[in-house]
């Protein structure tokens, strides 16, 4: 009679707990998101002093953006052609440190470095110290889409261009009077320093975006200059998979901005995947974790959605030029708390 007491207690609890599983996966079922993108134009001191034409025109930028990926991805497009889409319109743009208004080597020179990643298949591109490319963003995804190799770099990369037919440049084009001040100031302070630093509190770098598509595949991508006044092809987190950008249907999709190096030593990108993975955290935690306690103050941030279409923005910099939107109807600017 015990046994048989102990057999049905025992199918009761495995019943309970599938019935517990089944209602909780039919909740989560319930909230995933349509789609949702979250983007990024650097991590940093911002002054809450900023003239308002200056702060007006940093916000009309990121909603222009955010507008063109909320728009492509109402319409059905696929993630990755969402973050290329919106990432080249934030290179173009002179206001941030990638591509055109990129920040200046110590020579004077231009050095750019992208990534994507596929959270479908954890599928990746990435080139670093492009002179010459007007995007590289787009060259990243050919290095992704049209070769074996996940990341090129400096000569390597300018001659997979030329096979690409990538759009090109010269130099010139990436340069920007602010920039050369920039870099000014840096040689007589005789300094390597993120962009923020040197002319004023804030002009800001990096570009980033994290896209949940309505095929539920999850796509990330990053896009820098570096930092002003650089030396010896140095190459920061934005073209390195897993510390820059990280995207994993599992779990999330990652843009990271700040002190590159930092993020390199943290893995910042896939920390914050694997503690969703490990522990059930939602993004929002995961995130909290490596930027708050395993970062130092001031070394940036994070923008990323989940595979459920949670938005995280996350920094421990005094600002973080940033955007974000759902299919519920989310749509918001913000560079401060």
């Amino acid at each position: 009679m015990k046994k048989i007491s102990v057999y049905f207690i025992s199918i009761f609890i495995l019943f309970a707990s599938m019935t517990l599983i089944s209602c909780e996966n039919e909740q989560e079922e319930q909230e995933i998101l349509d789609y949702a993108i979250v983007l990024h134009g650097g991590a940093g001191v911002i002054s809450r002093d900023m003239p308002d034409d200056l702060r007006e025109q940093y916000e009309a930028s990121l909603s222009n953006a955010l507008e063109l990926g909320k728009s492509m991805l109402e319409d059905g497009a696929d993630g990755l052609d969402v973050v290329i889409a919106v990432i080249k319109v934030l290179e173009d743009d002179p206001l941030f440190n990638a591509g055109k208004g990129a920040v200046m080597t110590n020579e004077g020179t231009f050095e750019l470095d992208a990534s994507i990643m596929d959270g479908r298949n954890l599928a990746a591109g990435a080139v670093a110290g492009v002179r010459t490319v007007k995007n590289p963003i787009v060259l990243a995804r050919h290095v992704m889409d049209d070769s074996r190799h996940v990341l090129f770099a400096g000569e390597g990369a300018e001659r997979f261009a030329d096979m690409m037919k990538a759009e090109r440049v010269e130099p010139d084009w990436f340069h920007t009077d602010r920039r050369a001040e920039q870099l000014r100031r840096a040689h007589e302070r005789d300094e390597v320093s993120l962009s923020e630093q040197n002319l004023n509190n804030f002009d800001m770098g990096t570009v980033g975006v994290a896209v949940l598509d309505k095929n539920g595949n999850l796509s990330a991508g990053t896009s820098t200059g570096g930092m002003t006044n650089k030396r010896f092809g140095r190459v920061g987190d934005s073209p390195i998979i897993g510390a820059g950008t990280y995207a994993n249907n599992a779990t999330c999709a990652i843009s990271s901005t700040g002190r590159g190096e930092e993020f390199i030593r943290h893995a910042v990108a896939h920390q914050i995947s694997a503690i969703m993975e490990y522990t059930n955290a939602s993004l929002q935690e995961a995130a909290e974790i490596v930027i708050h306690q395993k970062l130092q103050p001031g070394d940036g941030g994070i923008i990323g959605v989940s595979r459920t279409g949670e938005i995280a923005m996350v920094f421990n910099s005094p600002g973080m030029y940033r955007g974000a939107a759902d299919s519920e109807g989310r749509f918001e600017i913000k560079i401060w708390d």
